[in-house]
């Protein structure tokens, strides 16, 4: 298990999205970079958002799922903020989240 900071922390708002969630999901871990944190913040999903949050948790250590009561992606983005170690922060949105844009390529 590696203790080191990451250099960069990925927050993901998620609420109501298990139809894209994994494919969001594989499109960061897939990435050339390897050296990130993501943390998920369920927004109080109604569907199976938190649970698939959870489970990559639990696959990959350096995901980690939050959960929160329904307040809005601002909120879930400073719940996130609370809890990032990286360096750098970079704050997902809607593209990420359909998978359109991959991010932390390198060349």
């Amino acid at each position: 298990m590696n203790h080191s900071l990451p250099e960069i922390s990925i927050i993901i708002p998620v609420h109501n999205a298990e139809r894209y969630l994994d494919r969001c999901i594989l499109s960061v871990t897939k990435q050339t970079f390897s050296n990130f944190e993501l943390l998920l913040v369920d927004d109080g999903s109604s569907d199976r958002s938190g649970e698939i949050c959870d489970e990559w948790a639990m696959k990959d250590e350096r995901i980690i799922a939050i959960h929160q009561t329904n307040g809005g992606s601002a909120k879930a983005r400073n719940a996130g903020l609370q809890r990032a170690s990286g360096m750098y922060i970079i704050l997902g949105s809607r593209i990420v989240m359909t998978g359109l844009s991959p991010i932390c390529s390198r060349q």
